[in-house]
């Protein structure tokens, strides 16, 4: 008997809002935040920030904006061009989907514990930002969380 609870009927069985469909949707995202990676810095204004910063700290800097936004890339592209392999219930693909699934709850769970209010209280721009990028993270890991039990039960 699977412990698992059913999932039947939370999604639709195909087209974009089923779960492969989402699935799909969300690689396609992941792909174009990791793409957006490289306008980030100017965006946000981080050439005057670290400006005055050693030149250790601006490298470091600049290199792990590139390793997120890789990983956010590759992630996506995972997502997007193997989701049907990713939901089949094979160790490697359920594996992935945790991994995912935990990595992407973290990435939640740091948008309201670890950054500060005081960066976007006030701000209209950045309270919109902080919103949608709220959002965006909850769908994220919802729609990867929601993944790995397909793949527990297919397995």
């Amino acid at each position: 008997m699977n412990a698992l609870p059913a999932l039947d009927g939370l999604l639709p069985a195909d087209g974009l809002f089923a779960l492969e469909g989402q699935l799909r949707l969300v690689g396609a995202v992941l792909v174009g935040m990791g793409a957006f990676h490289a306008l980030l810095p100017k965006v946000v204004g981080w050439p005057a920030d670290l400006a005055g910063v050693s030149l250790l700290t601006r490298q470091v800097s600049y290199a792990h904006l590139f390793f997120v936004g890789l990983a956010c890339f590759l992630f996506g592209l995972l997502a997007l061009c193997l989701a049907p392999d990713l939901l089949a219930g094979t160790p490697l693909g359920t594996a992935l989907l945790a991994g995912q699934a935990l990595f992407w709850g973290a990435r939640w769970f740091f948008e309201f514990a670890y950054f500060s209010p005081r960066l976007w209280r006030g701000d209209a721009l950045r309270t919109t930002g902080h919103v949608a990028l709220s959002v965006l993270w909850t769908w994220v890991t919802a729609v990867f969380a929601l993944a790995l039990l397909h793949a527990l039960r297919a397995g």
